[in-house]
């Protein structure tokens, strides 16, 4: 699935805000097996590495359609997708189904994204494959040292039979997750984010789904009426995306979080961060005359923490965005510092 963050003249690119457009299935998952768990075939489909090690090449290399619906708090929106991997080629057409029309299509490095009820729509940034995100997913990262994994049991889902899986977080600092992979592919059907006690904070699940090698061509073209926004996606830079961080310090962050993109920011400086399973952004900024609220909210597994700061008599904006507790959130923000005024054009009040 495409993840991309669609901001109606947004300030804040990925932020999450009632009203805003956004497609957030999640964040990444690369299973990272350990050699112990290398052995025959049975033995491992009974273990939780196992299933978590197929489940990275199966976003992109099952070819499925299907409507899922996926919920945040009180935010309900459900999509109808198709998904082809042909020719080592990912195809992709995503399809609004609730409030206002529009689509998403994707073909190889090509996206192309029509909402003609939206008005102006700046597409910030697009990250291919999700419900966890392919720009991650040549990071081999150890899920398990922050994730106790454990295998649940079996279910149905979508006329699927399907394997249910815990990760539980081994701290405060982040959520927990289950995942319902389909059995003979892998595939991401359904999951749970849960809070520290439990609650289930956002939920994905396909309502329908058929898995086929044979969906035609005609699924992939774009049917909406209104104008196209286009973008090639490139491939990571080679060079680490901290180098993104221009002007600014973070001096603390979860264990496990390491960078992971730099997301536009305008004017400002943003990087994010993941831990394998979830992830978080941080945009820093010139206050210049805006006045925002600052504090934290929460939609569902999404916090928004923001807080103002002054450096040399100039006002700055940090905000933290991702799929972490409020109070990891505000423990990341506190934790910036300005190192150079200059870096961001040398905003005024």
């Amino acid at each position: 699935m495409v993840r991309i963050a669609m901001a109606v003249q947004s300030r804040f690119p990925g932020a999450v805000r009632h009203g805003l457009v956004m497609l957030t299935l999640l964040t990444v998952l690369v299973g990272q097996v350990s050699a112990d768990t290398a052995e025959s075939a049975g033995k491992n489909e009974q273990s939780a590495e196992y299933w978590l090690n197929r489940l990275g090449p199966s976003l992109n290399m099952t070819s499925y359609r299907g409507v899922f619906v996926y919920a945040r708090g009180d935010q309900v929106s459900s999509m109808q997708i198709a998904h082809r991997y042909r020719d080592g080629m990912v195809e992709e057409r995503l399809v609004l189904q609730d409030g206002a029309s529009g689509e998403i299509v994707r073909k190889g490095m090509r996206v192309v994204c029509v909402l003609p009820d939206h008005g102006r729509i700046q597409l910030d940034q697009v990250i291919p494959s999700g419900p966890f995100a392919e720009a991650f997913s040549h990071q081999l990262m150890p899920v398990s040292q922050w994730y106790q994994p454990e295998l649940v049991g079996d279910d149905r889902i979508a006329g699927y039979d399907v394997v249910k899986l815990g990760l539980r977080a081994r701290d405060d600092l982040r959520y927990s997750h289950q995942l319902w992979l389909e059995k003979s592919t892998g595939l991401l059907v359904k999951s749970h984010v849960r809070s520290i006690g439990g609650e289930v904070l956002e939920h994905f699940q396909f309502t329908s789904l058929e898995i086929t090698d044979t969906l035609p061509d005609s699924e992939f073209i774009v049917r909406t009426e209104g104008e196209a926004i286009k973008r090639e996606l490139k491939p990571e830079q080679a060079s680490s995306p901290a180098a993104r961080m221009d002007g600014w310090t973070l001096e603390w962050r979860p264990d496990g979080f390491v960078p992971a993109a730099a997301p536009r920011s305008g004017k400002g400086q943003a990087v994010a961060f993941s831990d394998g399973l979830a992830a978080f952004s941080v945009f820093v900024e010139p206050a210049r005359k805006m006045v925002m609220p600052t504090g934290a909210s929460r939609i569902g597994a999404t916090t928004v923490y923001m807080k103002q700061l002054s450096v040399d008599d100039i006002a700055f904006f940090v905000t933290v965005v991702g799929e972490i507790p409020p109070t990891t959130a505000r423990k990341v923000a506190e934790s910036v510092t300005i190192d150079d005024t200059l870096a961001f054009g040398g905003g005024r009040k």
